[in-house]
């Protein structure tokens, strides 16, 4: 049990990196990580919040600084305004390690954790802000596995 949260994330890992260049989740962050996960996986995650900042604010990503993990969430700040409302939105990746972070921005992409905040966001979005990270095991807390088990 004790390697379990590494075997998800390596499943999440492998699901998003065969996902390089696609735009099918252009704009749709927290979607991408959790499919990460989820497909990449056969497992159903307890998600928290419907945006990438209320999963920061949810999965306490302030607490943790330097450089994210491998399989971490990596959260970004990240205001601007979609259908009329100007909020926090917030953005999330995936990191691969060694600071670098698979995303989903205008297309499936990697960068280093701190140059995410260099990218130029879509028109109304200022530029995003490092928050901090989650740990695999807080984003696999309360999942269900949808086929297939392992042990």
């Amino acid at each position: 049990m004790e390697n379990e949260p590494n075997v998800y994330a390596e499943g999440a890992i492998t699901w998003a990196v065969d996902k390089l260049g696609i735009t099918d989740y252009a704009f749709l962050c927290y979607l991408f990580v959790e499919d990460a996960y989820e497909l990449g996986n056969s497992i159903v995650l307890d998600g928290q919040g419907s945006t990438a900042k209320e999963a920061a604010d949810a999965h306490c990503a302030r607490e943790h600084r330097g450089v994210p993990p491998r399989g971490a969430y990596v959260f970004y700040d990240c205001l601007g305004t979609f259908n009329g409302e100007y909020r926090n939105w917030g953005h999330v990746g995936l990191s691969l390690g060694d600071g670098q972070v698979i995303h989903a921005w205008n297309r499936v992409r990697t960068d280093h954790y701190l140059g995410i905040e260099e990218l130029t966001p879509g028109p109304g979005f200022e530029k995003p802000q490092f928050i901090g990270w989650t740990p695999v095991a807080t984003i696999l807390r309360g999942m269900t596995v949808t086929r297939g088990t392992s042990g």
